[in-house]
């Protein structure tokens, strides 16, 4: 991510350039053995990206009286997670994509195998920068480490990949394909948002549930402008290959709705985040400009 996008606030664009050089500083060396699967780790977290995930746990965190030290371990493991996720995702057996941010998917760079294992080791190594966290809290570890998992596993993004695959070739309802949506690509956005307020020790219930309806809704935002994109934008600018869904027969926002219903629903869910926001009660201003983010941005 270019920590200097204009569309951002300067605090937004200020976590963006912290989490890059938390990922770079906590990530293994690439000269450490096994050399080619840290260099693969590392060409996977390193090549770019929207980094939305990070940010949003730095502005919860941070809206919540959280030291910026604090949700360095939660803003980088969602995003190794997600890194993880996009690696076995472009796999041959999954979607077989060769692009993505604009370089060779991993598995093209160093190999098919090389890629399953660095997937693997990535997912390992989020789990386990929470961890061993020193700036934690005990109670807030655990905590968080269950928001984590429960966010990438069958119920969450790993389900969402399994629904997306049998979807192939399908005409889903539009109650589907949210379903799919909040599993694939909102479950870890909402988990973002809850892993900076568990690092802030934020327990209210009421408040917590408004913060995770607001991460759902800035998901699913962001997966329909994704779909969107894929459309109209150009692989130039999105740095993967445009029209990828269509040709897979994947069913997508505006294959179900056309784009100007696409548009719409995406306009719908940030309104949606917006309210929920308002629900928490936590003023943020960098919160609300990532649920305008979500559906304004260009790639």
């Amino acid at each position: 991510m270019n920590p200097t996008r204009p569309e951002l606030t300067a605090a937004l664009r200020d976590y963006a350039a912290r989490i890059e050089r938390v990922l770079e500083s906590r990530l293994p060396a690439a000269a450490e053995t096994p050399q080619k699967l840290h260099r693969a780790m590392r060409y996977s977290v390193l090549g770019g990206g929207k980094r939305i995930r990070p940010l949003l746990t730095y502005a919860t965190g941070r809206a919540l009286g959280a030291s910026l030290e604090s949700l360095d371990a939660a803003a980088a493991s969602v995003e190794i997670i997600h890194a993880y996720s996009l690696v076995h995702d472009d796999l041959p057996a999954m979607d077989d994509d060769s692009l993505r941010r604009g370089q060779p998917t991993c598995h093209v760079a160093f190999g098919e195998a090389t890629a399953i294992l660095a997937g693997d080791a990535l997912q390992a190594f989020a789990f386990e920068l929470i961890a061993d966290c020193a700036h934690t809290a005990s109670a807030s570890c655990g905590t968080m480490l269950l928001q984590l998992a429960r966010a990438c596993g069958s119920q969450g993004m790993a389900g969402g990949q399994a629904l997306d695959l049998d979807a192939v070739s399908r005409t889903l309802t539009q109650d589907e394909l949210a379903h799919m949506h909040h599993c694939k690509t909102g479950a870890l956005i909402r988990a973002s948002v809850l892993l900076g307020a568990a690092a802030a020790s934020f327990s209210d219930e009421r408040r917590l549930a408004a913060l995770g309806r607001f991460g759902l809704a800035v998901g699913l935002a962001f997966q329909i402008r994704d779909d969107i994109l894929d459309v109209e934008g150009s692989t130039e600018v999105i740095g993967k290959t445009r029209g990828k869904d269509a040709a897979a027969d994947k069913p997508t926002y505006p294959g179900l709705l056309g784009l100007a219903g696409a548009r719409e629903a995406a306009q719908f869910e940030r309104a949606k985040a917006l309210t929920a926001l308002a629900d928490s009660g936590v003023e943020s201003e960098e919160l609300a400009d990532l649920a305008r983010y979500a559906v304004d941005r260009l790639n």
